[in-house]
């Protein structure tokens, strides 16, 4: 079975550095990161260091912040986008009423060439006060990765 295993210096400040230059921001340095063998990143409290990872079977543990992809970039998860879109300074993608409920129903969003990013190919999709998630833009279109389980076509806003 693939362990989890705890993400050591030299790696948090390369995910420092990445979070720093997709989103002017970074994750609080207290904690701890581990990772899968699918390059899921989980946040954890340094506590997890007194455990010995080895002796468990863990498919998770903590809270899951994002994937690492083939080509070195952080999709973070709604949970990752809401912790660190209060400090995100860049690459952030005000929606409006119609683009949210597009991107709950799972559908792409076109967006307008003002709300397209300048070079990091993740924004952090906002509403208002409310961070939904990232997405990735492609062509002038945010590819939707909002899980089958959260999408719905019955939305208030």
């Amino acid at each position: 079975m693939k362990q989890l295993r705890i993400l050591n210096t030299r790696d948090v400040k390369r995910l420092q550095k990445l979070l720093g230059e997709q989103h002017g921001a970074a994750m609080p340095a207290d904690v701890a990161f581990l990772q899968d063998h699918k390059n899921h990143i989980f946040l954890v409290t340094r506590d997890v260091m007194r455990v010995d990872l080895e002796q468990l079977r863990l498919n998770s543990l903590g809270l899951y912040v994002g994937e690492m992809n083939a080509y070195g970039e952080l999709r973070l998860s709604i949970e990752g986008s809401q912790l660190l879109g209060l400090h995100a300074t860049k690459n952030i993608c005000e929606l409006d009423a119609e683009q949210v409920r597009a991107y709950f129903r799972g559908e792409e969003i076109t967006l307008d060439p003002s709300q397209q990013p300048e070079g990091q190919p993740f924004l952090l999709l906002k509403y208002r006060n409310d961070f939904l998630g990232a997405a990735k833009c492609k062509d002038g279109k945010l590819l939707n990765y909002l899980p089958k389980v959260h999408r719905t076509h019955d939305i208030i806003l």
